[in-house]
């Protein structure tokens, strides 16, 4: 099938209703039937590893995508009728930053550094290296003596720090600088030669910053927090990138809130229209 466009679209928060802010409930069956009728080519870009994905789609009944971003950049999957190819050019094309090392080779390493704790298997491959730390540490202090220990070893790596605020514990993940949403978007529009207006990005938080403020037309939905919107903004103008940039909002009964989101950006940059037809049809059955 020819693939008239190339949607890429984070998960948590995004494509799935999971933080605080409500949802517009018929959006994300909308937004699945539209992606049948156009052919597009769905790609999922997150921090999630394989299984934490398809158990979002199950739950969430989400369309199945054409390919996956995942384990945050480190992955990139195929996906056809339900099986999920692991693409080994991409490892190839990050590997390099790490020079030779590996998960394993990285944690032997990192043992002389006692606050880290190994994330489980599950949750590691062999480039991306996860640990458990308490967020009361010295965190920046820790980051510095991994960055400078990593260096000393010819390794070109990110440090990707978070806090799961629901257990209260600080969440770091190592990997390839080269690895990245915005890298492994771009790796797969030249692997499968879309034109740069064709390629579309939804996001919300601050690692899809990158994105964001890049020449990729995206669209940040309106659950994002005011923060995440002020430094996108920034950003993308700082680039010299504010045009591709779509802020959701809320219009009338539609709240700009996850795929709502995604579809105001969608219309936003010409690629879909009529929702609002579809809205108010739903609203005449309320």
């Amino acid at each position: 099938m020819h693939h008239s466009l190339l949607l890429c679209t984070d998960l948590d928060r995004t494509m799935i209703p999971n933080g605080i802010e409500p949802d517009v409930p018929e959006s994300r069956q909308y937004f699945s039937q539209w992606c049948r009728s156009e052919g597009v080519c769905l790609v999922y870009v997150t921090g999630r590893h394989k299984a934490l994905v398809e158990e979002a789609i199950e739950s969430y009944h989400l369309p199945m995508p054409d390919y996956a971003i995942t384990d945050v950049g480190t992955k990139i999957y195929k996906i056809t009728n339900g099986n999920w190819q692991n693409w080994s050019d991409w490892e190839e094309e990050i590997s390099g930053d790490w020079n030779g090392w590996d998960n394993a080779g990285i944690r032997r390493l990192l043992e002389p550094f006692s606050l880290l704790k190994a994330q489980e298997e599950a949750k590691q491959n062999t480039y991306k290296v996860s640990y458990y730390v308490s967020p009361n540490e010295d965190v920046d202090e820790l980051l510095k003596q991994l960055g400078a220990n990593l260096a000393e070893n010819g390794i070109k790596a990110s440090l990707v720090w978070s806090v799961d605020e629901t257990q209260d514990i600080g969440l770091l993940d190592i990997l390839p600088s080269e690895a990245t949403k915005l890298h492994g978007i771009r790796f797969l529009r030249d692997r499968l030669g879309f034109p740069k207006r064709d390629v579309f990005f939804a996001g919300d938080s601050g690692n899809d910053l990158p994105v964001l403020a890049s020449d990729i037309l995206s669209v940040l939905v309106a659950n994002a927090t005011e923060e995440v919107k002020q430094q996108a903004l920034n950003l993308a103008e700082q680039n010299g990138h504010a045009t591709t940039l779509y802020l959701a909002k809320k219009q009338g009964r539609r709240n700009g809130n996850y795929v709502d989101g995604i579809l105001q950006g969608l219309e936003y940059f010409e690629f879909c229209n009529g929702l609002d037809d579809v809205k108010s049809d739903s609203k005449d059955g309320d």
